[in-house]
Formats: structure tokens, sequence, C-alpha cells
């Protein structure tokens, strides 16, 4: 048996550019057929704006509730996990971070100010992953390959072409791969993920099954 899961996905309680309440979301994601979803909101200046500019730790319940309404409606067979997509203060990188822990993220400070090199040493440190989102797109800047651990070498909202110069960068520095359908639009519905022949039930699975590669790319071109 096989079991599809979404690696990237945004709702509109948190993310500006979200158009989906989380309820659609898992109903959505659940006829096509997946098994689980992460919720990776924008962890950044445009979620967080001026009130949040000094202390977004004011604001993490905030950012942090819409995987909690998500998980309302998981079920035995559809799993929900928390997991954030990061972009730094005056930076055009964004990375998605896996394992991370609401718990965990109420305890940190401004996660937007630490650069690169901090950040991946802090996830590290908690056994997180982190994966370079998008790499290629327009206005989006390649970070150090020594600060992530994997690169998103397909993305739903990208062309062909600009996912094949990520995969061809991910084989030249040997980082693990994944596929995200990038969902802020019905339009987005299930355009990536990951397969994998034994079920995700939480963070823990999912690094173990990342860190393996043992998984097939979501891919809809």
């Amino acid at each position: 048996m096989s079991y599809k899961y979404e690696l990237h996905s945004h709702t509109k309680m948190v993310s500006q550019c979200g158009r989906v309440a989380p309820a659609d979301i898992v109903k959505m994601y659940r006829e096509k057929g997946y098994s689980g979803i992460v919720v990776t909101e924008h962890y950044s200046p445009l979620t967080f704006g001026f009130k949040g500019y000094l202390k977004p730790q004011k604001m993490i319940d905030f950012y942090i509730s819409s995987y909690e309404e998500m998980k309302k409606y998981e079920t035995d067979d559809f799993t929900v996990l928390f997991g954030m997509e990061l972009r730094h203060y005056a930076t055009g990188a964004d990375y998605l971070i896996y394992g991370v822990e609401p718990d965990w993220l109420r305890r940190q400070g401004n996660l937007m100010q630490p650069w690169e090199k901090k950040i991946y040493r802090l996830m590290h440190s908690q056994g997180y992953l982190v994966f370079q989102a998008h790499p290629f797109r327009p206005y989006i800047l390649r970070c150090n390959p020594n600060y992530i651990d994997g690169i998103e070498i397909y993305n739903g909202k990208c062309d062909k072409k600009t996912n094949d110069k990520a995969a061809a960068w991910a084989q030249k520095t040997g980082k693990l791969v994944s596929s995200g359908s990038d969902f802020h639009t019905p339009a987005q519905l299930a355009r990536g993920g990951i397969i994998t022949q034994a079920p995700i039930k939480n963070n823990a699975d999912l690094i173990s099954v990342l860190k393996s590669g043992n998984y097939e790319l979501i891919k809809t071109y």
C-alpha cells in the first residue's frame, strides 16, 4: 500500500496569500487520495507585519492557529503535521523546516533575524531538517548549500524549466530532494508531495522518511 503526503501548504487563516480555510483543505486533499499534509505557513515579515517586527513572539499563537484548526479534522487515515516556511529579513530565500513542533517554536525568539548558518545549526540541534523552497523561482536567491539538508526540486507553482534547474542543483550538491504543491488556492491542489510505502503519523516519521530518501516525488506535468 502507498501513501501520499503534501509537504508545502498555506491557509487563509495565517498566510496572507492563502485563500482556503483549514477544514476545506483537509476535505480537498482527502478527496484527492492524500494521507496527510504538512502545514507550512509563511514565517516572514509579510505574516507578522509591523506589529510583529520587533517581537513576533507576541503573535506566535496566531501563527500556529491554522495548524491547530486543521488538526481538528485529522483522522486515522489523514495526518496533519506542523512545519514552517521561513524567510529572514532583507533576503529572498525561503526555507521549509520539517520536524518543527509548536511548543518548541513558542519558546524561540525572532527567527527572522538569524541568517542561514545560525538557523541551520539551531534546527539541527533539535533534529529538524532544512530544505530550500523553489530555489530558481524569479527573485529567489539560492542559499549556501552548506546550510541546507535538501532542495524542493518540484514546486507545483513553478514551470518545468524552473524545477529542472532545482533538480540539477540538487544533483550537483548531493542534497535530499522534495516536492510540494505550494498550495494557496484550489487551482494548486494536489500538484506535489511525496508517495511513501509506509504511513507517516508524526514529525519523527516524516524526518525518518526524508532522511532515508525512500519515497517517490509527485509531479503533475
